[in-house]
């Protein structure tokens, strides 16, 4: 079950917190990474911290001729090639890889951008699982699909969804 609106202060965590612990076997999904808040209300022991990453294109440039066809097929302009010098811009990357296809140098790779991290714990039986988005960070989506990973299907599910209609 997924508790959502389409705006922010309704109630929707306290909502989703009291039908957590009101059933068995439940598991809790904080799926708002940008402000987190169904841990305070319940105080779980963290049993579990890791930190997630989003590959952004890494450019070795002395294999690059600085053709310019990464820059060119990269609709969120995350890629500037200029004569002599390619600039990566990974809070603008969508992390598709299409710069690394369509490179024929080899010379685009993928590195990794810090972008939060999921902590999993207890209250009493209850499981919750949130994540907690780098400060700046541009793009929770990522985070979210991560956070929704760790759903444990023999258990119930409570998923407590970010506010708003947007992406996340």
């Amino acid at each position: 079950m997924a508790v959502a609106s389409g705006k922010g202060g309704t109630g929707k965590t306290s909502l989703a917190v009291n039908l957590a612990i009101s059933i068995e076997n439940a598991q809790l999904l904080d799926c708002d990474v940008e402000e987190p808040n169904a841990h305070l209300l319940l105080n779980p022991k963290i049993t579990r911290q890791e930190p997630v990453y989003r590959l952004v294109p890494s450019v070795n440039e002395e294999l690059c001729d600085y053709c310019g066809k990464c820059a060119a097929f990269c609709q969120y302009n995350a890629i500037l090639a200029v004569p002599g010098k390619i600039l990566v811009f990974p809070e603008l990357c969508h992390g598709c890889g299409g710069c690394i296809l369509t490179c024929s140098k080899k010379a685009i790779g993928e590195g990794k951008n810090g972008i939060g991290i999921i902590k999993e714990g207890f209250a009493d039986d209850l499981r919750i699982v949130f994540g907690e988005l780098e400060v700046g960070e541009p793009m929770a989506v990522p985070l979210i699909r991560e956070v929704k990973k760790r759903l444990d299907k023999s258990r119930n599910v409570i998923l407590d969804a970010p506010p708003g209609t947007s992406c996340p």
